[in-house]
């Protein structure tokens, strides 16, 4: 599992040896099964969490119990209630498993530890964050200017393999849209096909 992890950051930084040794200690593996939680709003989010295999949601439930999708973690994303992991306050956010899954957490210990220990994760970590930023700025944008066909084409453009892993429900819910609307812009598409 910790080879998936050094393959996502090489593509990043460049790690050493000495680097890989030392990175491996600050992270500790754990399975979900499907439907698991990860973590539950409410509580506080005590890991940083690198996908290693299988399929995460990242979600928050309205007063009227209304799900509403916020990030799909798959194989080489990293996901928390990066608020809560920071801040120590309860989580806004559930997080819970589409897929069996594997992953590698970091404490919050463990992760200001690591950036000093092994300074080129520093960097990662900002690359990291920054194309983060960037990709919430791109959704926004998204969200306000697009038509929800144009939404549904820009996520399955950038993510071709969302369609075969994510019940459409989710998907409908992560464009913002209901999951009639979804089915409807997918019968036109395949009617001007």
């Amino acid at each position: 599992m910790i080879d998936i992890l050094f393959k996502h950051i090489e593509e990043k930084v460049s790690l050493s040896n000495a680097d890989r040794e030392m990175l491996s200690t600050f992270f500790s593996a754990k399975r979900l099964r499907k439907k698991q939680y990860l973590l539950q709003e409410g509580e506080v989010c005590k890991y940083l969490t690198f996908v290693a295999k299988g399929l995460l949601r990242t979600y928050n439930v309205d007063e009227k119990g209304v799900e509403h999708m916020s990030i799909f973690g798959w194989e080489g994303w990293w996901l928390s209630d990066f608020n809560s992991f920071l801040s120590g306050e309860p989580a806004v956010f559930h997080i819970d498993a589409i897929e069996d899954s594997e992953l590698l957490l970091i404490s919050r210990a463990n992760y200001e530890a690591l950036t000093l220990a092994v300074p080129v994760m520093d960097r990662y970590f900002r690359i990291l964050y920054q194309n983060s930023l960037a990709t919430k700025e791109k959704r926004l944008m998204s969200s306000i200017t697009h038509t929800a066909e144009e939404k549904y084409l820009q996520l399955i453009c950038s993510n071709p393999e969302i369609i075969n892993r994510i019940p459409q429900n989710l998907i409908a819910s992560y464009l913002g849209i209901a999951p009639e609307t979804l089915s409807r812009i997918k019968k036109n598409l395949a009617l001007r096909r």
